[in-house]
């Protein structure tokens, strides 16, 4: 049976000691988050995720949600909706939100380690509250006033839930090609005609209202995507002064059947006339939806640190319990008929690459999280700017590699277990299954290659790229003479240099032909990862050495790393030699000739 166990240890580690959280927080004007209140933050949302959310998670997988298609109500699996009622009692929803509209603001970056664990102990019940935070970001800067005064104070305090509807039948990505329709009605409301499909939480029975922020055309809308608007769509009709009316002209048609996340409900929901209210500019829709998009993005992430921690844990205890052969050098528990599968070291091999992808990959993404607050916050322009353009070019780097190493990790964790992996009871299985979806879902890796690299790094110029480029500079040049990280400052240096070359070859070479962008994009993606947990490493290295921390946790950083730069690094190498063939190795093959 899988189970969980907060790393509270590591969060505290990886907030605390590496990042700076608590001085930052301080700096930046957060006064109620102290030490002593982020600790109890983390401890409660530790016991809530261990003790309420990860028992329900083989039960969400078995039971799944259920669909009644004479009224198109979604049932969700037995204990979900008692224990959203105890997220909301704690005050999780509000934890980040602006007090005037009842939240508690703290940090963004204290939300992180919450949506982790959350993640960890039951992704497809984190999916239900997921996309929340991101509709009230998008009304939150793109809303009328009434708009923020009558939605967000339901939706921080968790009656009401949000979703982001812009997936259609006929389009995925493309979101230029939709064909939801808005009517203008009489009464400054309108009318959305069309159905959007594969929406997380378009229907449950968690909470009184769902808030649905749509993407739709309006009829003077130019073609592509320079004509999409973006509207709110309750599920219940909300007047201007916040009183609910009857059910609104939407439903849900049909739940999908998924490979994993079953206790998710996933919809084909039917917007057959409904009352809408239009967020924002007319045809400015899409850009309202990125700071939505943005936010489920670094979510999403944050659900394969989860998914892989949880892996991790269950495979370490497994291995040290699994007792089969013995260690090639000599028993090492002659007592024993044999000694536990961890003494070997193909098991160490995995077990290494799933540590070292999981605290590096904690570190990046809760850095990820601070350049939020330091974008919202700071009182100094400059660095407000420089953070905004950082974590920019940080989303699609966390959003794509802590998923694809998600797959990776789970399916380590389960090859510990051998044939007891592929079986249901041991829970294993779940989590390769869970993990595959993070991947698609809010943009696929490919999607995010090109983000990083079309937008990102072409179209702004690098600016978040030369953010990070001075970080490991800094990072390299002060600690030129640590011992304790000396190993680590050659090969760091190497590849933040190597990183740079191979940006300005890939747009020399684009400017001369646009599919090498298309060619260099994911292996230019999976390179930047690299490099950046390179970077992590070196300074998890270098903040442990420096703390209180005990032997035994310092030698796991220092050999964890040593691990990763021996043996996960060099990845980076193979990613270049990809990047240096031209787009010709993979455009030249017509396209009709591909089963020939």
């Amino acid at each position: 049976m899988s189970t969980y166990k907060a790393p509270l240890a590591d969060i505290r580690f990886a907030l605390f000691d590496v990042i700076g959280a608590e001085a930052e927080f301080a700096r930046l004007g957060f006064a109620d988050a102290t030490r002593d209140v982020l600790d109890a933050v983390l401890d409660e949302a530790a016991r809530f995720t261990e003790t309420v959310l990860a028992p329900l998670n083989a039960t969400g997988d078995r039971e799944g949600c259920t669909l009644d298609r004479a009224t198109g109500d979604v049932t969700t699996p037995t204990g979900f909706k008692a224990a959203y009622a105890q997220f909301v009692d704690g005050g999780w929803p509000s934890l980040t939100s602006p007090v005037e509209f009842g939240g508690q603001a703290m940090p963004h970056t204290v939300g992180f380690p919450l949506k982790e664990m959350i993640d960890a102990a039951n992704l497809a019940w984190g999916n239900f509250p997921l996309l929340s935070h991101g509709a009230t970001e998008a009304l939150l800067h793109h809303g009328e006033d009434w708009q923020r005064e009558v939605f967000l104070k339901p939706l921080v305090d968790g009656r009401w839930t949000g979703t982001m509807c812009l997936t259609e039948p006929h389009c995925g990505s493309d979101l230029g090609l939709l064909k939801t329709r808005a009517e203008p009605q009489s009464d400054g409301t309108y009318s959305i005609h069309g159905t959007k499909i594969f929406i997380t939480a378009g229907e449950h029975d968690l909470t009184e209202n769902i808030v649905h922020l749509v993407l739709a055309r309006l009829p003077d809308a130019p073609a592509g995507s320079r004509g999409i608007s973006l509207f709110v769509v309750p599920k219940f009709q909300v007047a201007r002064d916040g009183a609910v009316g009857q059910r609104n002209a939407l439903r849900c048609g049909s739940l999908e059947h998924k490979m994993g996340i079953h206790g998710s409900a996933t919809c084909v929901m039917n917007f057959d006339g409904a009352q809408a209210y239009l967020v924002g500019q007319p045809h400015k829709g899409l850009m309202a939806m990125f700071t939505m998009m943005n936010s489920a993005r670094l979510g999403v992430g944050l659900q394969g640190l989860g998914l892989s921690d949880r892996a991790l844990q269950n495979a370490l205890r497994c291995a040290r319990d699994r007792l089969q052969g013995r260690a090639l050098s000599g028993a090492t528990e002659p007592q024993k008929p044999a000694d536990p599968i961890i003494v070997h070291p193909d098991v160490r091999r995995m077990l290494l690459t799933c540590k070292a992808l999981v605290e590096g990959g904690r570190v990046m993404g809760y850095h990820a999280g601070v350049q939020l607050d330091i974008a919202q916050a700071s009182p100094d322009a400059a660095e407000r700017e420089r953070a905004d353009a950082l974590v920019g070019f940080l989303t699609p780097i966390v959003k794509a590699c802590l998923t694809e190493w998600s797959v990776e990790c789970t399916y380590h964790a389960l090859q510990c277990f051998g044939g007891h992996g592929y079986i249901a009871e041991w829970g294993m299985e779940q989590l390769a299954r869970d993990a595959r979806i993070t991947t698609l879902y809010e943009g696929t890796t490919g999607i995010q290659a090109l983000d990083l690299l079309g937008r990102k790094v072409m179209q702004l110029q690098g600016a978040g790229l030369k953010a990070f480029l001075a970080m490991v500079d800094d990072f390299c040049r002060e600690h030129a003479d640590d011992a304790s990280v000396a190993e680590f400052i050659g090969p760091l240096r190497e590849r933040a240099s190597q990183w740079q070359a191979l940006t300005r070859d890939i747009v020399q070479r684009a400017s001369a032909d646009p599919d090498e962008l298309g060619a260099a994009a994911h292996d230019y993606l999976m390179y930047s990862g690299y490099v950046v947990l390179a970077y992590w490493w070196a300074r998890s290295v270098a903040a442990s050495e420096a703390s209180s921390q005990s032997a035994d946790f310092k030698a796991g950083k220092r050999e964890t790393a040593r691990f990763y730069f021996a043996r996960l690094l060099p990845r980076a190498g193979a990613h270049a030699d990809a990047i240096a063939a031209s787009a010709s190795t993979l455009m030249t093959l017509p396209s009709g000739a591909f089963d020939a």
